[in-house]
């Protein structure tokens, strides 16, 4: 039997992360309802399986997203992951190849140089020990960028790392010290025994000239062990819990489950996935007016992790889902964040009950136009709307031309489902009495809320769609002796983000401006103009520096902005030099 004292901080460290994961999981997983549950184990019994796997290999280890966005990043955290793997997978192939009985023990891979004393001398011998040293070169190279990356972040095309929390930073340099340590100790005793190769065979002699290796090398042995054992306690009390966590969500993604309106287990298989990586942090627009991290999800999580989290971290937030596009896990950042609004709510008395009280007229039209509240205090977009209808002779009902009542996604936005449901119940009926074929909104913030909960038995579109949609049938003509104005084109959140309309708007632009797209905040990298109706705390000032940084990264000297959303256009307005147009008032202004 193989066995020295030094292997027990490992071992029983070991034995300590699989329990508490086992029953940690178990909880999580007891609380989903039977359906979600089914959905859950069906995975491993069909094809999706195989989507599983190649996302575990392609996301958990390559981290493939994290190279799309920076490759050093991405080599960075590919070499812990992939490596580690490495070392594991091959360790376990050269222990059972090489070791003297049929079954080993866990242990005996992690710490196969010291119990191992064979010489290498067969050629599949010398490949595992080259192999194990090359991998172990691969992780080393990540921890070098990774204090690079702690130290010196704009070296990596990062301009601020993450701050831990204190859990955070103990796994952080036991992580960091578990390969310079595994190193150490190979490299002595390959030093003693000769069994080594490139990398471990030349720090060997390096120490074998400098220490005296018989006591050292045992005692980096111990310091190895015990250094692992301090990371596996303290992974699951840490942002590490992400390592075995994102393996869980992939697959209850692949299910078709995700977080919705209410913090449920799924929600902790998402803010336990979080990496704190800090790529959130330098897409976070806030952090032009402010340095202020509490809405970042790399610290929000890190709060929710520890049952920190205040009104404020939730509530100052555009809510523009820059981070939720930019985040390598794709974690439904704006979901849980919508989740925890509405717990951290008052409950108060009904103040919809006029709701009731509102005529609702039924109608034959073949388009229902929903301006939306915005539109309202943009009245050009609604003008250049009307005009359009009334030129090509649609028959259209105004179904808030008296303001009536919100689309609701404004207490959506708030965390107040339950009023927002009145809401849109009351819309739902109006809609429906129009009798329409077709519900257009001019308001990106409607659309959104439209489609994802009104759940409406007709076709709903924004005007952009519409309006491509119109000349796609060509029968919207272009004044010929109209000079092309130079155009960019701004991507509102909703529409971009929040609902992948970014084809539409162009193609129809396209023909009535040079349209330019030189700036790289397009489609889902688009910048918020920062009127964000999410927000809470931020004031007027901050959002107008917002919105001037916005501006002028998007447009240069002789272009002037267009955007599809009237708070985009009312916000941006109020810095621009030139006019800012919405795609509606172009087509009304350059069409015969």
């Amino acid at each position: 039997m193989k066995f020295d004292w030094f292997v027990l901080p490992f071992s029983i460290g070991l034995i300590f992360l699989v329990v508490y994961l086992i029953i940690q999981y178990y909880l999580w997983l007891n609380k989903l309802s039977a359906s979600q549950l089914k959905s859950f184990y069906r995975i491993f019994f069909s094809k999706k399986i195989f989507l599983v796997i190649g996302e575990i290999f392609s996301e958990a280890l390559l981290h493939i997203r994290i190279f799309k966005t920076n490759i050093l990043l991405g080599f960075m955290h590919s070499s812990f992951a992939l490596g580690w793997f490495l070392l594991i997978v091959t360790g376990a192939i050269e222990t059972q190849l090489f070791a003297s009985k049929p079954i080993n023990h866990l242990y005996e891979p992690i710490f196969f140089k010291y119990f191992n004393t064979h010489v290498p001398t067969d050629k599949l011998h010398k490949i595992f020990t080259f192999l194990m040293d090359l991998w172990l070169l691969y992780v080393l190279s990540g921890i070098f960028l990774a204090i690079v990356k702690r130290f010196y972040s704009r070296i990596l095309g990062i301009k601020k790392t993450t701050k831990l929390f204190w859990t955070d930073q103990v796994a952080l340099y036991s992580l960091w010290l578990i390969f310079p340590l595994r190193l150490l100790a190979e490299s002595s005793s390959t030093a003693i025994f000769h069994h080594g190769s490139f990398l471990t065979n030349t720090l060997g002699s390096y120490l074998e000239q400098h220490i005296h290796l018989s006591k050292a090398s045992y005692a980096l042995w111990w310091a190895y062990s015990v250094d692992l054992f301090i990371f596996f306690v303290i992974l699951p009390f840490s942002r590490y819990m992400h390592i075995p966590t994102e393996i869980v969500l992939i697959a209850l993604r692949r299910a078709g489950l995700k977080t919705e309106k209410k913090i449920n287990s799924i929600s902790q298989f998402e803010i336990h996935s979080c990496s704190s990586c800090g790529i959130c942090i330098d897409n976070c627009q806030l952090q032009i007016v402010s340095n202020r991290n509490n809405m970042i999800p790399a610290y929000l999580f890190q709060k929710e992790r520890h049952k920190k989290v205040l009104k404020r971290d939730l509530y100052d937030c555009l809510m523009c889902g820059r981070c939720e596009t930019s985040c390598p896990v794709r974690i439904n950042i704006l979901n849980i964040k919508l989740a925890r609004r509405n717990e951290k709510l008052t409950k108060r008395k009904d103040a919809f009950h006029y709701l009731q009280q509102l005529p609702i007229e039924t109608k034959n039209t073949e388009v229902a136009y929903f301006a939306g509240c915005m539109s309202h205090l943009t009245p050009s977009i609604i003008r250049s709307m009307l005009k359009i209808f009334e030129k090509f002779q649609i028959s259209y009902e105004f179904i808030d031309k008296d303001g009536t009542v919100c689309c609701g996604r404004p207490l959506m936005l708030a965390g107040k489902y339950d009023d927002a449901q009145k809401l849109i119940e009351k819309n739902i009926q109006i809609i429906l009495a129009s009798n329409a074929n077709i519900l257009i909104t001019s308001c990106p913030i409607c659309y959104k809320v439209f489609n994802d909960e009104y759940r409406l038995p007709i076709t709903v579109m924004h005007h952009s769609q519409w309006l491509a949609q119109l000349f796609h049938n060509r029968k919207i003509d272009i004044k010929k002796s109209t000079t092309k104005i130079s155009a960019v084109y701004h991507d509102p959140c909703d529409l971009g983000r929040g609902s992948h309309i970014f084809d539409e708007p162009r193609m129809l632009l396209q023909q009535f401006v040079n349209l330019s797209e030189t700036s790289p905040y397009k489609k889902e990298n688009s910048l918020c103009c920062g009127g964000s109706l999410g927000n809470f705390y931020a004031n007027e000032n901050d959002r107008v520096k917002i919105a001037r940084h916005a501006y002028y990264q998007l447009v240069h000297e002789e272009s002037c902005l267009i955007t599809s959303c009237p708070l985009c256009k009312k916000t941006f307005q109020k810095v621009a030099e030139k006019p800012v147009f919405d795609i509606a008032e172009i087509v009304n202004q350059y069409m015969l």
